[in-house]
């Protein structure tokens, strides 16, 4: 985990709401903090905006939100 906020920490616009997402979507599951610091170590120059849509991208991004329920995905 400490090399992904390393990685999370030297992009240039980052922010903490983007940092805590971020990691919380890696601690999920062993397969997200391997893909992400994959993404991390072998693209240059990312923005935060990049991290967010490769995270959006992942087929199981939207597989927690079935999970809610009608007033959390409200609010």
């Amino acid at each position: 985990m400490k090399e992904l906020l390393d990685k999370l920490y030297s992009l240039s616009n980052v922010y903490e709401d983007f940092i805590y997402g971020t990691v919380d979507y890696a601690k999920e599951k062993p397969e997200h903090l391997k893909v992400l610091l994959d993404y991390l170590r072998n693209n240059d120059n990312l923005t935060t905006s990049d991290v967010v849509y490769f995270i959006m991208i992942q087929p199981d991004f939207f597989d927690d939100s079935a999970e809610l329920s009608v007033t959390e995905k409200v609010s």
